[in-house]
């Protein structure tokens, strides 16, 4: 019968004593927890295991006696940890030394209560019991009616370590009559610090709760519901990252206790976004402020607006002439050039009447960075979207146009073979039309298809511009959408603590001797970086379309108009 002896490697170096844990009988295998030094008074022991199990719930007992003695053995301890299995009677008593540096550790059980004991083949397992039970593998400590169920499995292991969590609290310098060695037996003193910053965190996280429902409240109050504002609020990416984040900052203030390991992640990942998003923010700031480059920015922006508009002029020249050679509608293309030179007109007007307030403007908005790299981002698209918005109406009046001949020639066309379009039952039905009907259809199909080139010529080359700007747009709000979702602290830890997030264990072979029992080496095996942005990864609230290119293509060819906002409701994951 093969006994499976599960040895944390932290009380290698342990000294003498006896040791706690778990039998658990269905796998015929002994957890090992901790190791108790000398001297001790067994009833003291006994009643501190009671306790652990009052609390933990697990059948701690003492499973055997541990010796690791530097020199030779000694008979008299040998035989006093002979009789401690008198004491505190456990079947079978394991009995595990370590003789010098050896390499080997000898490994025998006493059975007490056997009339024909036989030989049993040991395997002793090593693994770290600081990762085993960081590592989340265990089951939910909520389903404590399944542990019969998951008995013979190797997450009973996991599960014993997890459940024991109460033998490793260490939260004052005297340990008290009984002294213990496990995986937190060295850091007293970050335990100490760890459990006065929690206790710290709670006025704070109060204080932080009222302010955010103080905030959450007035956003949900009817004036912002009225529609010049809701309108704003709905087009804004400024305003949707703000709400993004607001509730991010709900998710993290929250009193609730994260009930799994993913909701735990979540919320380190969404705090640990939060700090780099506003330490971004402030670098940002900082380096705006500094050398007057706020003012640089603005001496800056008025010619590149009179730059852009000019190019603008030179480009509706060009169109109301003869374009790469091609025969347009005189008439229409003079009233098309005239309106749209007229708009730019009026633009210039616009930037030079904000011009002494640009710099002012600038410098309020630059403040807003240090609510954010992303605010200050989704700041920036609100800015092009405003400095853009004759390129947006240019495309508005050629995509209407456009729109509307597509849709009068594809009309006209069926009614050229007879058919019209049923709108009550949304299909396309026969119907005979008189003389005075096709002679009509007949005019307008042709001026229509006449006007068609040059129509079609300014909404092509006004959708260019407008797909540059939205490229512009959508490039700053993946940014966004890069800094919100990135799992930065699943991440960190892949990268530092990779056992914190596990996909399995493997088992490795450490020495085998004849007479000697089996050591083995239990290590974890962490998720691939892949695996870690997959499954952590934080959802995000995109103001950028996310049309296919058949969509977007067709879009197009429609002449329907291109937001460069989501609408409202409709989230992206």
């Amino acid at each position: 019968m093969v006994l499976k002896v599960f040895f944390p490697s932290c009380c290698s170096s342990a000294d003498s004593g006896i040791l706690i844990g778990r039998w658990i009988s269905e796998q015929n295998s002994a957890v090992v927890l901790a190791v108790v030094h000398f001297p001790f008074i067994p009833v003291q022991v006994k009643q501190y295991l009671g306790e652990v199990q009052r609390v933990a719930k697990v059948a701690v007992s003492v499973l055997g006696s541990w010796s690791n003695s530097k020199q030779e053995k000694e008979e008299s301890l040998s035989e006093f940890l002979e009789d401690l299995g008198t004491i505190f009677c456990h079947e079978p008593w394991i009995q595990i030394s370590k003789e010098g540096d050896s390499k080997f550790w000898s490994c025998s059980t006493l059975r007490k209560q056997s009339k024909n004991p036989q030989e049993e083949e040991i395997i002793l397992v090593y693994y770290d019991q600081r990762k085993v039970m960081l590592s989340h593998l265990h089951p939910p400590l909520d389903t404590a009616g399944q542990g019969a169920e998951d008995a013979s499995k190797l997450s009973a292991v996991f599960d014993t370590v997890a459940r024991s969590r109460v033998l490793f609290m260490t939260d004052r310098y005297d340990e008290g009559p009984i002294k213990l060695t496990h995986w937190q037996s060295d850091g007293v003193e970050a335990s100490i610090i760890v459990e006065l910053m929690k206790q710290a965190s709670v006025p704070a996280c109060m204080l932080l709760t009222f302010l955010l429902s103080l905030v959450s409240g007035i956003c949900r109050s009817r004036v912002l519901k009225f529609w010049p504002l809701s309108f704003l609020w709905s087009k804004l990416s400024t305003c949707e990252q703000l709400g993004h984040r607001l509730q991010h900052l709900q998710v993290i203030s929250s009193k609730k206790k994260a009930q799994n390991q993913n909701q735990l992640m979540r919320k380190a990942n969404i705090f640990v976004s939060l700090l780099i998003d506003v330490a971004l923010g402030i670098l940002l700031m900082s380096w705006l402020y500094r050398k007057n480059r706020i003012g640089h920015l603005a001496d800056t922006l008025i010619p590149v607006a009179d730059h852009v508009a000019e190019q603008l002029q030179d480009l509706l020249q060009w169109l109301m002439g003869a374009p790469a050679g091609l025969k347009m509608n005189r008439a229409l293309d003079q009233v098309l050039g005239r309106f749209f030179l007229y708009h730019i007109h009026l633009w210039i007007s616009y930037i030079h009447l904000l011009s002494p307030f640009i710099e002012m403007i600038l410098w309020y908005v630059g403040l807003s960075a240090c609510l954010g790299l992303t605010v200050a981002l989704c700041i920036l698209s609100d800015i092009i979207a405003l400095l853009t918005f004759h390129i947006y109406c240019f495309y508005v009046y050629g995509a209407r146009l456009y729109c509307l001949k597509i849709y009068g020639l594809s009309s006209l066309w069926r009614l050229f073979r007879g058919k019209k379009w049923n709108v009550l039952r949304q299909r396309v039905d026969s119907c005979s039309y008189d003389l005075d009907q096709l002679f009509i259809g007949t005019l307008l199909f042709t001026i229509l298809l006449f006007l068609l080139p040059t129509t079609a010529l300014y909404y092509l080359v006004f959708t260019l511009l407008r797909l540059l700007v939205v490229i512009v747009q959508g490039l700053i709000h993946l940014l966004v959408d890069l800094i919100d979702s990135l799992p930065l602290y699943s991440l960190i830890l892949r990268l530092c603590r990779s056992y914190r997030l596990a996909a399995g264990v493997k088992f490795r072979v450490l020495e085998q001797q004849d007479g000697k029992p089996l050591r083995l080496l239990m290590q974890i095996n962490p998720l691939s970086y892949g695996g870690v942005v997959q499954t952590y990864r934080l959802p995000t609230y995109s103001c950028y379309p996310r049309d296919s290119w058949a969509s977007l293509c067709k879009k197009l060819f429609l002449g329907e108009l291109i937001y460069p906002w989501k609408h409202k409701g409709e989230k992206q994951s």
